[in-house]
């Protein structure tokens, strides 16, 4: 395994929890030049956001220190080759440049020779796709949050060869789980903060004439209580690695009568008496699945925690900053299954290929798996032995047909 990080305090919490110093810069000819010594099969990457976020300058690849990223990675799968990739970005890497931006993307990725899942190309060579191909929210995946993000993920043609035209409109990432993990906001709080996560009279009455004021501009900007008990849906809202809006968006009502008007240090006004606080850092890593799901061993003990001396504005930077680690596992056991679909058992492939072409024989058997002729010959015959095929003709010059069930 090898990483490239170079934030220093994520460093930090990504040596402390994996033991791996990712200290590494991957936009260096030297990282590159680590990775050949270091063969690997998968590629998992994302890019900075902000060249892409709707909350951010949308600069995309003009912006020459963070869009650049990306071409970077590039570089780093032309020259090695990976099996797989997985990429991930924020939505707005959809609309960005009116579309042209994830166009750019796919058509790299696809003259680099990847197939992409989600996306078949025109005779122009032209990207042909839906939002809907590679834009998955995690509240579909066990977690209440609000997170729609773009995910990339590819198979190397090199490798797998013609068994990646099988792939057919059904092969797409996964949409979402059956997994429960939290049901709502309120099943992952903390039963009792300090005060100090409560808010200020002042602030919250500036947020409260904010939201007003945009409300009648017909915006439909300002706070939002997530555990209202007037919302039909109690779920948080996207949280942000940048903090400000991801808290203020995702606030809590949790009365704690001895807090109000309380006077602390560090809060110009007294603590607000309508039980509204922010989210603390542990109940961000529980929306991401860091806590409460990610590092769970299986006598159900959690084993995340921060480096010591983390300071909280830096957990909810990187929590803010990371992925849902259930989507992504939900993605990982998609892609392993298509890689020993690929490899491990080639029947399934023969299957598909069957259904896909009238007839098959034992060239297009040699051709698809990259097989040698007594290989294709005791591959058939196990097909039609488990019979999902059926042989017309001599063994020299046989057809083989999908059973009809």
């Amino acid at each position: 395994m090898l990483s490239a990080e170079i934030d220093e305090q994520t460093a930090r919490t990504y040596e402390h929890l994996y033991g791996d110093d990712p200290r590494n810069n991957l936009m260096s000819k030297k990282f590159r030049e680590k990775l050949k010594e270091h063969p690997y099969d998968i590629l998992l990457a994302g890019f900075p956001c902000q060249a892409f976020s709707s909350a951010g300058l949308q600069m995309g690849f003009k912006d020459k220190e963070k869009g650049n990223v990306f071409f970077g990675i590039a570089k780093i799968i032309e020259e090695s080759r990976p099996k797989a990739i997985f990429l991930e970005n924020v939505q707005n890497l959809m609309s960005h440049d009116k579309g042209q931006t994830i166009v750019r993307i796919l058509k790299i990725l696809n003259e680099l020779n990847y197939k992409i899942i989600g996306a078949d190309f025109d005779e122009k060579g032209e990207p042909i796709f839906t939002r809907t191909s590679f834009v998955r929210n995690t509240i579909n995946f066990g977690l209440p949050q609000n997170r729609p993000r773009v995910y990339i993920m590819a198979f190397n043609r090199d490798i797998y060869g013609e068994a990646l035209d099988l792939l057919g409109e059904d092969d797409v990432i996964p949409t979402g789980t059956d997994t429960v993990i939290y049901a709502d906001v309120n099943a992952l709080l903390e039963p009792h903060v300090p005060a100090h996560y409560y808010m200020a009279s002042g602030y919250l009455q500036t947020l409260i004439n904010h939201r007003q004021r945009e409300h009648e501009k017909g915006n439909g900007f300002g706070y939002c209580v997530v555990n209202d008990p007037s919302r039909t849906h109690q779920f948080a809202n996207t949280i942000m690695a940048t903090g400000g809006s991801g808290k203020e968006r995702n606030l809590i009502y949790q009365p704690v009568p001895e807090y109000d008007n309380l006077e602390i240090e560090g809060k110009r006004t007294p603590i607000n008496n309508q039980g509204i606080r922010v989210m603390t850092p542990k109940e961000w890593g529980r929306l991401q699945g860091f806590i409460g799901y990610g590092f769970l061993d299986m006598n159900g003990e959690d084993h995340f925690d921060f480096p010591e001396g983390m300071c909280d504005g830096q957990k909810y930077k990187q929590f803010g900053n990371s992925v849902s680690i259930p989507v992504i596992k939900a993605m990982a056991d998609y892609m392993m299954e298509k890689l020993d679909e690929f490899t491990a058992d080639p029947i399934p492939l023969i299957e598909r290929l069957a259904d896909r072409e009238e007839s098959i024989t034992r060239r297009d058997v040699m051709d698809l798996l990259n097989v040698d002729e007594a290989r294709a010959s005791y591959i058939l015959r196990r097909a039609v032995a488990k019979r999902i095929l059926e042989k017309n003709g001599s063994t020299r010059n046989a057809v083989y047909h999908k059973v009809k069930e």
